[in-house]
């Protein structure tokens, strides 16, 4: 079956999901974000199989997420995020909030983030890039965009 193409849809949205929309993949940026590297670590942690990260790790090497770098003489690669896969890191923040708000139920997050800066652990807060306001669904109106189809 032909999956629909998401990369020429007018919607970022879409777009995005066409780079992380299948389900390994935030999985994959998420081991090497917490620094599991090699192929060897992120199969391990994850239980996929060969083929599938393979695969995935191929797709986000393609799109400009992940890059491959060689650690050995053998062809053996470790796998970095690059800065586009650092900003894709942040969308898996916003859903890690998300996440921890509707679904970890009573034991708490399965993870806390320490921030560099202060040192306090926290989670992602949404802000307007102009005034510095909370910026959520309700607070915002979508408009068409100079990209917008007619």
């Amino acid at each position: 079956m032909q999956r629909t193409d998401f990369s020429k849809m007018a919607c970022s949205i879409a777009r995005t999901l066409d780079v992380i929309g299948e389900p390994w993949s935030p999985l994959v940026l998420r081991d090497v974000w917490a620094g599991l590297n090699r192929f060897e670590q992120l199969q391990a942690d994850l239980g996929i199989s060969r083929k599938v990260l393979t695969e995935r790790l191929n797709h986000l090497v393609d799109q400009g997420v992940l890059e491959r770098r060689p650690y050995d003489r053998r062809p053996r690669h470790e796998y970095v995020l690059t800065e586009k896969g650092a900003d894709l890191v942040d969308l898996l923040m916003v859903m890690t909030r998300w996440g921890d708000k509707w679904l970890a139920g009573e034991t708490g997050p399965p993870v806390l983030y320490r921030h560099h800066t202060c040192g306090e652990f926290s989670g992602v807060d949404l802000r307007c890039a102009h005034c510095g306001e909370p910026m959520h669904a309700n607070d915002v109106d979508p408009l068409p965009g100079p990209g917008a189809t007619a």
